[in-house]
């Protein structure tokens, strides 16, 4: 085991203390602002430290990524009108929560029509950067110049996609999310018997109704994506690609996935050799906190403190919902950090701090923090798996809901709904995830599973980055399945020629069968005719002789009877 351990230290030791920089490889970024560049800044920030330069490819009225940065050089690109703000999240969040509290059904209906209209406007937005990108002759010719090594990208949206290919460059994918939903159904073979499809909040444990349930999301999404968002791309394709050009098998020709899961929060599924696993890869040991809220925390005595935050698309919940949760917290003992925009509860208590941003990653690492009260966003569900504090989630929008599923069916988490959370069900819910060590324990077991790995998922990623650049690709690691077709990958054509095979051989077994017995049948006839007549003859035989013996006539044998007919 001594020896193992060495190995695996010499190992990471070896790849850490690589050349930088490879001779300065040049790679192209193109991300997708909101959370999703919150863990993509974090992988260019580590590229650059190697060595690597990078050009962010960002619109001019980007949310989070800055025009100016040490870390990367932008390329800005300027587009007509505004397509996409974040009202747009806030407005779709709170007609949720409003159908919601008319039941279950109204709420996943008018969830649904919300998620399909955020899709077609990110997706139209998609478009329109891309095709400005595309007419601008000047900007296109710069970026080829440039001599890019790489394309990195979020799949999320397929801009990165359709401009490497344009570009010919090969790719790798940051990635969770791809216009079917979870990315492991765009690429890895995954039965809906046992593998949850994103929005069914359902966990790996499914009887029959949840599996219908689940044959019905995958529906769902299979039309989301082959009648909404496939067909918005058509026009462009047509226009700046030749003919045939397929954004679906553009999809798969990515050299490596970076799949921000860790199996110790995602239940276990089939994979593929290019899929690397770097969830949680954001994560990182907390920093010392400002001094005024290092005092807040030590302020908390043996009580500790509760962090709660919506993350960064949603600022808040209806006032009635906030109102509910600050009176709840100002009835515990435990003092509470909560990033708040907007109008400050009336009911809050003296024992909570507003703060319109926190440290979040340094508070959950914190030895005061109890426990963890959040929107059910990936980057924030990691870093409380990284430092092992228990979750109440609060899901709002997207893959939320499936998050905290995944955390709840580990022990480690309890859900409310946002839409109907009462002081008294929000209290006794957090009461519940305090003072049952029960979540705790879970937790810091999930914690130690995760942490414990022989390369740290950050390392692992920029390790696979440069495997690409040195070797120009990893073709060796792209399985068939990616150039078949439908019917060669689920064998439709071998099930027909089996099919064929069985209805020639019951078809020649029945003629033959049938020409067997009309063959029987008349022998059987003719067999049943000689019959016949033999035993007519017979039975005239006994006839006569009957007759004979009872009126004593002679009758003459045939051979008289011919010898009288010859003298006559």
């Amino acid at each position: 085991m001594c020896g193992y351990a060495f190995l695996i230290s010499l190992w990471t030791s070896v790849l850490l203390s690589l050349p930088c920089g490879y001779n300065g490889d040049k790679i192209l970024v193109f991300p997708i602002d909101g959370s999703h560049w919150v863990n993509m800044e974090v992988l260019v920030k580590k590229l650059q430290s190697r060595g690597h330069e990078l050009s962010v490819i960002r619109p001019e009225d980007s949310w989070f990524i800055q025009e100016n940065s040490s870390y990367y050089t932008s390329i800005t690109v300027k587009l007509e009108k505004k397509h996409i703000g974040l009202d747009l999240f806030e407005t779709a969040a709170q007609r949720i929560l409003e159908a919601r509290r008319k039941g279950p059904m109204m709420g996943a209906l008018v969830q649904m029509s919300e998620f399909i209209g955020i899709i077609k406007v990110a997706h139209t937005a998609t478009c329109a950067m891309l095709t400005t990108m595309l007419e601008n002759k000047a900007l296109m010719r710069q970026i080829k110049m440039a001599n890019y090594d790489l394309m990195l990208t979020d799949p999320a949206m397929p801009g990165g996609i359709i401009l490497a290919h344009y570009l010919h460059l090969p790719m790798v994918y940051n990635v969770r999310w791809m216009s079917f939903g979870e990315g492991h159904f765009s690429i890895a073979p995954s039965p809906i018997s046992y593998v949850p499809v994103p929005g069914s909040g359902l966990t790996d444990q499914m009887g029959l109704l949840e599996r219908s349930r689940n044959l019905l999301h995958y529906g769902l999404n299979l039309i989301q994506e082959r009648w909404l968002m496939i067909p918005m791309y058509t026009s462009l394709l047509l226009n700046y690609f030749p003919p045939n050009a397929d954004l679906l098998t553009m999809q798969l020709s990515a050299e490596i996935w970076l799949v921000r899961v860790d199996f110790v929060f995602e239940f276990p599924r089939p994979s593929m050799p290019n899929l690397v696993y770097i969830g949680g890869f954001q994560c990182r040991p907390a920093k010392p906190l400002p001094a005024e809220l290092e005092e807040f925390l030590q302020s908390s005595g043996d009580h500790g403190v509760v962090v709660m935050s919506l993350g960064t698309l949603i600022a808040g919940l209806p006032r009635e919902v906030m109102e509910a949760i600050a009176s709840a917290f100002a009835r515990m003992p435990q003092k509470v950090v909560w990033r708040f925009i907007g109008e400050r509860p009336s009911s809050l208590g003296n024992n909570t701090l507003l703060l319109q941003w926190i440290p979040q990653n340094d508070l959950l690492g914190h030895p005061k923090t109890r426990a963890f009260v959040a929107h059910g966003g990936t980057n924030g569900l990691y870093e409380a798996i990284y430092h092992g504090v228990p979750v109440l989630g609060l899901p709002l929008l997207f893959d939320q809901l499936d998050n905290i599923v995944r955390l709840q069916a580990r022990g480690a988490a309890r859900m409310l709904d946002a839409a109907t959370c009462t002081t008294e069900e929000f209290l006794e819910a957090l009461n519940d995830i305090l003072e049952n060590p029960t979540y705790r324990q879970n937790m810091q077991k999930l914690s130690g599973l995760h942490r414990d790995r022989p390369l740290h998922p950050l390392d692992k990623a920029v390790y696979w980055i440069e495997f690409v650049l040195r070797n120009k690709g990893a073709r060796h690691l792209h399985a068939e399945a990616y150039n078949m077709s439908m019917y060669s990958y689920y064998c439709l054509d071998v099930a027909a020629l089996v099919l064929l095979m069985l209805v020639v051989t019951l078809g020649g077994v029945y003629t033959i069968w049938i020409r067997r017995w009309r063959r029987q049948t008349k022998q059987a006839v003719r067999d049943g005719n000689k019959k016949a007549v033999k035993d007519g003859s017979k039975r005239l035989k006994e006839t006569i002789n009957a007759l004979k013996d009872s009126n004593n006539i002679s009758i003459p044998n045939r051979s008289k009877l011919r010898a009288s007919k010859t003298r006559i």
